[in-house]
């Protein structure tokens, strides 16, 4: 696995992470011992950036990320979120329904016991980058990373980050303490943090970890109308650019992913993982999986060149405004960028 930089002053880590949130059952029922194994199989091939959070099946994600890891620590980059709070009566099975008992918090109160727990759940003494999830309206950012910079003092975390927040949001939290990287969706179907985002991280030295670069499973090439309806996808039901009205849309914009792979000779995610490395040597995908094969494709993408003529192809193929549907829906969309 090729290396990249995280931030400025940030530990060499592997160009492409795992994301954990599959090891819960947002996308049909997950089975622990296959996510287990599909972090053994990541850290063999180096790729040892793990991302999870503690809303993730209500930490679930969390303690099978800790499983997984134990006797391996040394071989890791662990990164995990707060945000999320349950109460004694949570329906924590279901815990991505508004009605599961859960509510969100960042108060510098809630700060340091959410990384007790997480700390807990992961079965390790310190987290390399803990992040917000989110920011909310009501608490102050400086009031938030004030806390999390406690949390570096003494020796629980390493470094901070933030995820989904505004240049200006950014730029504050930084006066307030180094931030190393920010988590934002990003793909060809998604561009957004080229407006802005991105320039704000570079001038400041932040790595840009970049979730969902297949754009929610879509650039993959394997997604058709059938291939939700089985397994409790959350995608089906949750997810704007798969309702009936647009997927359809949205799968022919695929067709110049797969021709584009057809010429390189690799698979249409592996073309579109090489597309957003190609954004910037300072850009950390970190597409979910919790199978091995897949880790593997995704290792095999960071060798994969595109040319100029390649990544002119796909802009020109999958134009910004061309995707039908937000990224999330109308509550979803209402939390990011603040």
């Amino acid at each position: 696995m090729k290396q990249r930089i995280l931030g400025a002053n940030g530990p060499s880590i592997g160009a492409v992470g795992l994301g954990c949130m599959s090891f819960s059952d947002v996308y049909g029922v997950a089975d622990d011992d296959e996510s287990i194994a599909t972090v053994h199989r990541a850290l063999d091939l180096g790729m040892n950036h793990l991302d999870t959070s503690d809303m993730y099946g209500a930490g679930h994600s969390e303690e099978v990320v800790g499983r997984a890891i134990k006797g391996r620590r040394d071989d890791v980059f662990l990164a995990t979120k707060f945000l999320t709070r349950y109460g004694p009566n949570a329906n924590r099975s279901n815990w991505m329904s508004p009605d599961s008992g859960r509510w969100q918090d960042t108060s510098p109160e809630w700060v340091p016991q959410a990384c007790e727990a997480s700390l807990t759940r992961l079965g390790v003494d310190v987290i390399d980058l803990y992040y917000m999830h989110r920011k909310l309206p009501e608490v102050e950012i400086e009031d938030t990373v004030g806390a999390m910079a406690k949390l570096v003092e003494a020796g629980k975390v390493r470094h901070l980050g933030l995820s989904e927040v505004s240049p200006a949001t950014l730029r504050r939290a930084h006066a307030v303490h180094p931030i190393a990287a920010v988590q934002v969706e990003y793909s060809l179907f998604s561009r957004d943090p080229e407006d802005e985002l991105l320039d704000t991280c570079r001038d400041l030295g932040v790595a840009l970890v970049a979730y969902s670069p297949y754009g929610r499973g879509l650039l993959t090439g394997t997604v058709t109308r059938d291939s939700l309806r089985e397994g409790g996808d959350f995608r089906s039901v949750a997810a704007p650019r798969y309702t009936a009205e647009n997927i359809d849309r949205n799968l022919k914009l695929v067709d110049t992913v797969r021709a584009v792979a057809d010429e390189v000779g690799c698979t249409p995610a592996q073309v579109a993982l090489a597309w957003v490395l190609a954004q910037g040597d300072d850009i950390l995908p970190i597409p979910g999986t919790r199978r091995a094969k897949y880790v593997e494709e995704n290792t095999a993408a960071t060798e994969v060149k595109l040319t100029a003529r390649q990544i002119a192809t796909l802009i020109d193929g999958i134009p910004r405004d061309a995707v039908a549907g937000d990224r999330y829906g109308e509550a979803g969309m209402r939390a990011v960028n603040l």
